[in-house]
């Protein structure tokens, strides 16, 4: 049964691994899942046309997890909020086939290794780190995001609810570099 809820996350750019990790374990989080690498294919039209709504839709392999996932359009408010709707599948393979006869492709692969963290039932940390940067990702109810933050030394100003993809064309343009796919050591 796939499972809809309201996503409700800031993330939060890091100097390194190392020092995030200590951090969030010097707070009293446990790792709840291992360090593991996610690759992401999102999926659109031709004309791109879930992505000029702010919806996505995700393909993500974890390990020998594999999960399906929509994202509604993000509400502009200080955390990113959006509704999420994901199921785990026994076959990639067969959505990928699915969704291109639909006319669906994939239009960005995305990279990351995370490692996620809990301390109570209230939400989870994640230490992301990309192609593009170290990341640490707080998702749960507003209130215990902010108070996470502030338990970590981050406070709203730190605050990033942009996408990945939105992350990664920006440091494209900074770079002066042409945007393909965000991944680690190669082009695909």
């Amino acid at each position: 049964m796939p499972s809809a809820k309201p996503e409700v996350e800031v993330k939060i750019a890091v100097t390194s691994a190392a020092s995030a990790r200590k951090r969030v374990l010097g707070a009293g989080f446990t790792v709840h899942i291992p360090r593991v690498l996610e690759v992401n294919d999102v999926y659109d039209f031709e004309d791109l046309r879930l992505r000029t709504q702010g919806k996505v839709l995700r393909l993500r392999e974890a390990g020998k997890i594999r999960t399906l996932t929509f994202k509604g359009r993000s509400r502009d408010t200080r955390h990113k909020v959006r509704e999420e709707v994901e199921t785990t599948v026994a076959q990639a393979a067969v959505v990928d086939r699915v969704f291109r006869e639909l006319d669906l492709a994939p239009v960005f692969r995305y990279e990351k290794y995370r490692t996620e963290f809990t301390c109570d039932s209230r939400g989870v940390v994640t230490l992301d780190e990309t192609p593009i940067g170290v990341f640490l990702e707080i998702e749960g109810p507003p209130r215990w995001i902010d108070r996470t933050a502030r338990q970590l030394g981050f406070g709203p100003q730190d605050y990033i609810t942009a996408s990945y993809g939105i992350l990664y064309l920006e440091y494209c343009r900074e770079l002066g570099i042409k945007p393909s796919n965000m991944v680690f050591g190669r082009k695909r």
